[in-house]
This record gives C-alpha cells, structure tokens and sequence, in this order.
C-alpha cells in the first residue's frame, strides 16, 4: 500500500476532529477555520488518531473508542483548559448571557457545574473522537477499517504532536485559571479509571469475570434474532437524545439529558446485536448529532462578536461542509452494499475501481 493511501486517512482525522468539535456547531467563523484546524489539530486530532489506533491495534470496538473518548474529554475540559472547573470561563465571550449559570448544578465539594461536565465530556465524546472517526472509517476500503493506519514512529510523532498541542492549549486557553489540586486530582483520577476500564478490561471481559453481578446477559452481549433496523432509525435515536441538552434549566435537565443519553445507548447497543447492523448504522447513529449541531450553528452566535453577514456565511458553511462529508461516506457504504449482492466476478472490479 501506498503512503499517501495510509497517511491519508490519519490527516483526514486530524483535520476533521479540530472542526467537528469547535466549528461544526457555530462557535467560530468561517475565516477561522484553518487557524481553528492548525491551533487545534494536534490536541484534538492526535486524540482522535492515537484512540483510533489503540482501540484496533486491541481488537477493541466503539465501547472503547467511546470510554476513551470520554477520557479526552475530561482530560481536554478538566486539566487542559479547566474550563470544567472555571465557572467564568464564557464570560469573556458572546456566550455570557445565554449560558446557563453553572452554579446551579454545582457539585459540592469539587465546585464543577454538573451540566457543564455533561455537555463539555459529551460533545467530546461525539464531536471530536465518535463523529470523525465514523466519517473517515467509512470512506476508506472495508478491509481497513479495524485495521492499525500508523505503525510505531507514526504513533510516536503523533504522540508527541499531542503532548505539544496540550501544552499550547492550556497556556492559552485556560485565560490564567488554575483549578485546585484537589479538583485536578479528580480528574486525573477519573481519566485513568476510563483508561484502564478501556484498554485493559474490555467491557465482555468485565462481565465475565463478574457473571454472578449479572444473572442475565447484560445490553452489551444479549443477541438478538430479529433485523437490525433501518440505519434512519440509529440517527433519529441519538438525534433525539442530543436534542434534551439544555432543554430543561437545573438539575433537572441534567437528569433529563442524561436518561436520553442512557436510553439511546442502550437501544443503539442492543439494536448493533441484531444481523444486519453494518458500517451504515454507525455512521447514521453518529451522524445524528452532527446534523443537530449544524442546524443548531444558525440560532447561537459565535464566540467573538460576528455582523449578521458574517453569521451567516459561517452557518452555510457548515451546511455545506457537513452534507460534504456525510452523502459520500453513505455513497460509499451504499456502493459497497450494491457490490456485495453482485457476483464475485463483478464485485472483484467494481471493488478495485472504489478503492481507486
């Protein structure tokens, strides 16, 4: 295989994680774009990749991907830029007066908001590892998808690309804001936990050793014989689910938001246990949220003050952007599809013009 063919994708990634996370929802301009995607790009796209890569080096799936996901994010929002424990942190933005007040779901003894966490770790989990990851995997061959894309020196450059890229976001981002040791420990201690549970003790691998916790086989590794549904149905799932944040004001919409996380997760999980769930149904299940973000993008303004001119061309942008990455990667899947039903011989040549 070619080099362009195998660093392709990791650039892709590295590029896509950056927008997904702080443009494809509003937060900046569409003249900001490239800066946004070269200042961010090593923290959240060497994240991206070096989850990607250890998740297939282990034989791991998006149960990993998505406990390390959440990792990043504590450790982007609770040691990086500590935004977690900065209850200012938008008040020098245009997001001041529509936030809600992070007092009101504050968490007695390690001051963070609650809702803040939910939202801060959970966009993480989605927009700058899930989504990206969806996308790229899906525009690639079927063959290399669960496969490493770097070998040794690629991850370590990537690695330190990654250290580099933290170390310039927390000196510029955290705006002289340093959490108490007390509240930094608890994030390191959480993002370890996630980590380890992650790489070390895959989650099949949990219930076996504690079977006895549960008598009945759990969302995780229940199989089920009816068809998996439509991949539409995945994306109005996690669609639905993004759409409770920030509904409600309080711990009540904490609650809310939260339960509609819980619930699409299992209805997702069990619904990936039936024959038929392909790479289709991950894109859709993810593409949900980043569909609602984009269409979220033309009702909150950025983070600096922008004309109306300026709003919009950014909102269309992401419009664009979004459709331009979503109907090829379901072209594709859907080609693959077609090739499958075909002949051997015709699948053969239709399959080597695609990876072309």
């Amino acid at each position: 295989m070619s080099r362009r063919r195998r660093i392709a994708p990791v650039l892709a990634l590295g590029v896509l994680a950056p927008w997904a996370a702080e443009c494809s929802w509003g937060g900046f301009a569409l003249s900001d774009y490239l800066i946004v995607v070269v200042f961010l790009g090593p923290l959240y796209g060497g994240a991206a990749v070096l989850i990607r890569e250890v998740v297939r080096r282990t034989g791991g799936g998006w149960p990993q991907i998505a406990l390390l996901g959440c990792a990043f994010g504590m450790y982007q929002a609770g040691l990086v830029d500590q935004a977690l424990f900065n209850l200012d942190y938008l008040s020098d933005t245009e997001y001041a007066d529509l936030a809600s007040d992070p007092r009101a779901t504050l968490v007695p003894g390690l001051e963070f908001s609650a809702a803040d966490a939910l939202n801060y770790v959970g966009n993480h989990i989605v927009l700058s590892i899930c989504v990206p990851i969806a996308i790229v995997e899906s525009l690639v061959a079927p063959d290399r998808r669960r496969e490493p894309w770097l070998g040794r020196w690629g991850l370590a450059v990537v690695g330190v690309l990654f250290v580099l890229g933290s170390l310039l976001i927390h000196s510029d981002a955290a705006k002289g804001f340093t959490a108490e040791p007390h509240q930094l420990g608890f994030a390191v201690v959480v993002v370890v936990a996630l980590i380890v549970v992650a790489v070390l003790t895959p989650l099949p691998t949990l219930e076996r050793r504690f079977a006895w916790r549960w008598p009945r086989p759990s969302a995780w590794s229940r199989s089920d014989a009816r068809p998996a549904p439509r991949p539409f149905w995945s994306a109005v799932v996690t669609l639905a689910a993004a759409a409770t944040a920030g509904v409600v004001p309080g711990w009540g919409g904490v609650a809310l938001f939260a339960g509609a996380i819980g619930v699409a997760v299992v209805v997702v999980v069990r619904w990936s246990r039936r024959p038929g769930w392909d790479q289709r149904h991950v894109l859709a299940a993810f593409s949900g949220p980043l569909v609602l973000v984009a269409a979220y993008a033309y009702v909150v303004p950025n983070y600096a003050p922008a004309s109306p001119t300026e709003a919009l061309i950014g909102d269309l942008a992401i419009s664009v952007v979004t459709l331009a990455l979503l109907v090829p990667a379901f072209w594709r899947l859907r080609h693959e599809e077609r090739v499958a039903a075909r002949p051997i011989d015709e699948q053969a040549t239709s399959s080597e013009g695609a990876d072309r």
